[in-house]
């Protein structure tokens, strides 16, 4: 249907600011594109596929962190806020993507990480030589206890306690990750400003939003208190860090204050777009702190679906029904992969599944759901999740929990442009982690003319998401149909998109009054334009 053709869209909806609703994809820079042969995506990698980008219909790019850095989290820990780390690029470089980016109608978005740094940080040194230098009190120092152990019971997210002893201090600092990552002292109002001032850093040159890594372990509680158990039941444990209910570590209630002073930089910008991190097995009060009203972050993203095992109707209508109000009451953003958790595909396919198959259906999932889709590199070729040899690991965290934890290697291998060329186009010579299983078979080159790829569905389904307003912005509603369907209707001004999906592995019927009166837009494994029933894994959008 052309646009001609559609309802009218009412000055309220015309006035929403660009992102809500906009399509993300995500980036992580060291896999994309190697250009100058060291092994590791750079920034003109990025640059020299922007096209590509471009071409697949998305609204905005998130680039995970290319800071100046010793690369012992990949980034994650920041020695530099204002500066390129060599091994992606120069300053200048970044300038050249944001000004290609732009020039395509790309919105570019950046990490932010404010709960920690690297310990190679010059604050961190500072810190660290005394206790009365100014800054003594940028990061978390405590004394041991009378017997020599750490300040309290707190526990890091990759294992062992959250303190480390430093003999330059005589104290205990805390790190809620790596002891490489010290913990930053957000309480303290010269570190937020601090943290402002790379921020604006950042939007003086043109970003157009921030995403902001682990927010809801930026603040802590000042008394120290230890964290409670949580009983092990039936959880795998794979690190000490899962035996506790983590209510004093993280989370503390002046985060959203900090991120009001965020938003009012971000303000004072025009509209960027501020999108919260924020893990855990409870978060959404969290997300709706971080959220509500028009004083406060953009958006937040959970792990609803990151580390879910499996998908089924239930957890997508749970999830989203949780946002389902008013925009006042926050908006959401959905990631099924990313660079820290397996592809989706890989989670939730069953046994000799066609994997083409249920990566449109993922997809296209994704690309319905009411807030803002974030899709992951890769997600649009249907890149299964990597088995990455422990020889070959780089992540610390799977390292050091081997076999235990499937690690996050296995999600970051290189992006296979090229069937045929040596390492599958990403680079010519050996990559920092090895080309995935099967991955140069689902090469771009290998599905940009194949018009059943999982590629071009992907493209095609972005171009609907593009036309049809009710499923940017619309009223998200759930017909009750028996699993393992799954129906989801957006409705807009009197535009309404019906999209069904079976999540089983066995042909299901299709209500018809479901479809009655609709016009299909798009399908993948039904040929009906009107269908009675969906094979497994099959996809189908209407409008009526």
């Amino acid at each position: 249907m052309s646009s001609a053709g559609k309802s009218p869209v009412n000055l309220a909806e015309a006035s929403e600011p660009w992102w809500r609703g906009a399509v993300v994809y995500q980036i992580y820079p060291r896999s994309y594109l190697d250009t100058n042969g060291d092994g590791v995506g750079d920034l003109p990698g990025i640059t020299r596929k922007l096209g590509y980008i471009a071409g697949l219909g998305v609204d905005a790019i998130w680039i995970s962190p290319f800071f100046r850095s010793p690369m012992r989290d990949f980034g994650y820990d920041v020695s530099d806020y204002c500066d390129v780390d060599p091994i992606f690029g120069t300053l200048d470089d970044f300038d050249v993507l944001l000004a290609e980016a732009h020039r395509l109608g790309l919105k570019v978005i950046i990490d932010q990480v404010y709960a920690h740094t690297s310990d190679d940080h010059d604050w961190f040194a500072q810190s660290r030589a005394s206790r009365d230098n100014p800054y003594s009190d940028w990061y978390v120092w405590r004394d041991p206890k009378p017997d020599g152990s750490p300040p309290n019971n707190w526990q890091s997210v990759f294992g062992g306690p959250a303190w480390t002893w430093d003999a330059r201090r005589q104290q205990y600092y805390m790190h809620n990750f790596l002891a490489s990552q010290p913990q930053l002292n957000v309480h303290n109002p010269v570190v937020q400003e601090a943290l402002l001032a790379a921020a604006k850093f950042w939007l003086d040159k043109g970003v157009d939003g921030f995403r902001l890594d682990a927010i809801n372990f930026a603040m802590f509680d000042p008394e120290f208190r230890d964290n409670p158990p949580w009983p092990v039941g039936t959880r795998t444990i794979t690190r000490p860090f899962d035996l506790q209910h983590h209510i004093h570590n993280q989370s503390h209630p002046d985060i959203p204050v900090f991120m009001e002073r965020v938003r009012s930089l971000a303000d004072t910008y025009g509209a960027v777009f501020t999108v919260a991190e924020v893990p855990g097995p409870d978060p959404l009060p969290e997300m709706r702190a971080f959220t509500e009203g028009e004083t406060r972050l953009s958006s937040a993203y959970s792990f609803d679906f990151l580390y879910a095992q499996s998908l089924s109707p239930r957890r997508v209508k749970a999830s989203q029904m949780n946002w389902a109000g008013s925009f006042s009451e926050g908006w959401p953003s959905w990631a099924f992969s990313n660079h820290d958790a397996p592809r989706c595909i890989s989670r939730w396919s069953q046994p000799g599944a066609d994997l083409s198959a249920y990566a449109k259906l993922t997809n296209a999932l994704l690309l319905c759901l009411r807030g803002n889709p974030i899709l992951y590199q890769g997600e649009e070729l249907g890149l299964p999740q990597a088995e990455v040899a422990f020889e070959d690991l780089q992540d610390p965290e799977a390292i050091a929990n081997w076999p235990r934890t499937l690690g996050r290697d296995g999600a970051r291998t290189p992006m296979p442009w090229t069937r045929g060329k040596t390492f599958a186009g990403f680079s010519e010579h050996k990559p920092w982690l090895p080309v995935g299983q099967g991955h140069a078979e689902r090469a771009v080159s290998e599905q940009d003319e194949d018009h059943a790829s999982v590629l071009n569905f992907t493209r095609a389904m972005l171009k609907v998401r593009r036309e049809y307003r009710a499923l940017q912005l619309g009223d998200v509603s759930f017909p009750d149909v028996a699993p393992p369907l799954l129906a989801i209707r957006r409705e807009l001004n009197g535009e309404l998109v019906t999209c069904l999906f079976n999540l089983g592995a066995e042909t299901v019927p299709v209500p018809a009054e479901l479809v009655s009166g609709h016009k299909g837009l798009l399908a993948s494994g039904v040929a009906q334009d009107l269908p009675s029933e969906l094979a497994a894994n099959a996809v189908w959008i209407g409008r009526r």
